[in-house]
């Protein structure tokens, strides 16, 4: 048997490490005579954990910009992305999403630290709790939830955040100062799992509660347009529901030419031939939401994203993207 080499770079945190073994070993039972090489980067996001990921062009160029270049040079065979951090542009010149892994939860959830019961949380609709994150959407979902709540920015890799929570640690802001420290984390239940944390886990919210991000729960691994024999290698692993899903999620983005700043959320599910997909748009304070459910051939995923998208404008959402739009 020739034995064939790939390499797929990553990120040096532990859930990016975790996903990129997952998708090693697939890849490996897939097709035995493959050998894959992980190649570990430190991206913008990553090296700087104190600034708000706007002024590194969003997540996207936090966190995929450094990686998406060693592909186009060539230096890498692909590389593996949360798909919820992959900028919402259809599609990049020169690149494809090779393939999409079967979703894993796209659920968030509260990590609350030791002494503090969810209950309290909830009876006092947050009153005198800090809640971290750096999601603009789980800011504005927190909000709703619990109207008194202080949000305040919190970032960091899924195992560090959770680290500061337990030593009730400072966190330092863009501007400066510091702020928590805090009460509470809401993270993505999956990246919870993947580094051996869902213990932690005080609450799970449901869909109808807080809406997942576009993608939340799906590792994409994407590679050269032109690099056939990758893309062959990569078809192997490619979940087609999940593929499906994606695409349908970042539709919405795509049409609503949302910004890192906006509390953009959609979700999408098939039974049997048709999907389901359920898309919004929040002001930052959570005060207003306008959402979006509609269903599709599950097989026309595009069609049925644009007519969300398109729903979504009509009924106001360009308004509500335009007031969280940075200034010049």
């Amino acid at each position: 048997m020739v034995s064939v080499s790939i390499r797929i770079g990553t990120r040096k945190s532990t859930m990016a490490l975790a996903q990129t073994d997952d998708i090693a070993r697939r890849l490996s039972i897939a097709a035995p005579e493959l050998n894959v090489e992980i190649i570990k980067f430190e991206t913008t996001g990553d090296n700087d954990q104190t600034s708000k990921l706007l002024i590194h062009g969003g997540k996207g160029g936090a966190f995929v910009a450094g990686i998406r270049a060693a592909v186009t040079s060539g230096k890498l065979h692909a590389a593996m992305h949360s798909l919820k951090d992959m900028p919402g542009n259809e599609d990049t010149p020169g690149l494809v999403i090779g393939a999409m892994l079967a979703r894993d939860p796209p659920t968030d959830a509260l990590v609350v630290r030791q002494g503090i019961s969810i209950e309290d949380i909830k009876c006092s609709r947050g009153k005198g709790y800090k809640i971290g994150t750096n999601a603009v959407r789980r800011a504005a979902y927190a909000r709703r939830l619990f109207p008194e709540i202080e949000v305040i920015h919190f970032r960091g890799a899924a195992d560090t955040r959770i680290r500061k929570l337990d030593n009730r640690d400072m966190q330092k802001l863009p501007n400066g100062g510091e702020a928590g420290p805090a009460d509470a984390l809401i993270m993505a239940r999956s990246g919870l799992e993947r580094v051996g944390l869902a213990n932690r886990i005080a609450m799970e919210f449901s869909p109808k509660d807080m809406l997942p991000a576009v993608g939340q729960g799906i590792v994409a691994v994407e590679c050269a347009a032109g690099d056939w024999r990758t893309r062959q290698y990569l078809s192997l692993i490619d979940d087609r529901a999940a593929h499906l899903c994606g695409d349908a999620e970042r539709e919405v983005l795509w049409i609503l030419n949302g910004h890192c700043n906006s509390p953009v959320a959609g979700y999408s599910k098939i039974d049997g031939a048709r999907m389901l997909l359920t898309a919004s748009v929040l002001d930052d304070a959570g005060n207003g939401i306008i959402e979006v459910t509609r269903s599709g051939p599950a097989d026309r995923p595009r069609e049925l994203g644009r007519a969300v998208g398109l729903e979504l404008l009509d009924k106001g959402a360009a308004e509500i993207i335009a007031r969280t739009r940075p200034g010049p």
